[in-house]
């Protein structure tokens, strides 16, 4: 799993790198990385448990808590929140704290019910 979360957390800060957040502006790296990582995650758990139910023990740790918790980043999520706030935007700190679950939630929702309709589609 340690070899997963670097992989996945050397990505997350190649996002950041690409395209850095500017001091007390909106964090839409962050924001996208934890959609990205929330959709891949919904297509792997169909993977593994729909598709392949029969993979390596480890590919779970290694691919779900590893990689992906790894290039997710909801602890950085927490800290520009926090810092939206101290920078006197609560507005727009507030919207981000309700905007990024909403939208996580929808990520993962979205990409493991299209999988779904992709596998049994190519099963048919």
């Amino acid at each position: 799993m340690a070899l997963g979360g670097a992989i996945g957390a050397c990505a997350r800060y190649g996002a950041v790198l690409w395209r850095p957040t500017a001091a007390g502006g909106f964090p839409w790296t962050t924001l996208i990385v934890n959609a990205a990582g929330c959709a891949v995650i919904g297509v792997f758990m169909v993977f593994i448990s729909d598709v392949r139910s029969a993979t390596h023990r480890l590919v779970r740790p290694f691919l779900g808590t590893g990689v992906l918790g790894g290039f997710t980043t909801f602890s950085t999520y927490a800290v520009d929140t926090r810092q939206l706030l101290d920078a006197g935007r609560a507005r727009t700190g507030l919207a981000y704290l309700g905007l990024t679950p909403l939208v996580a939630l929808a990520a993962v929702w979205s990409a493991a019910w299209m999988t779904r309709r992709i596998v049994t589609w190519r099963q048919t």
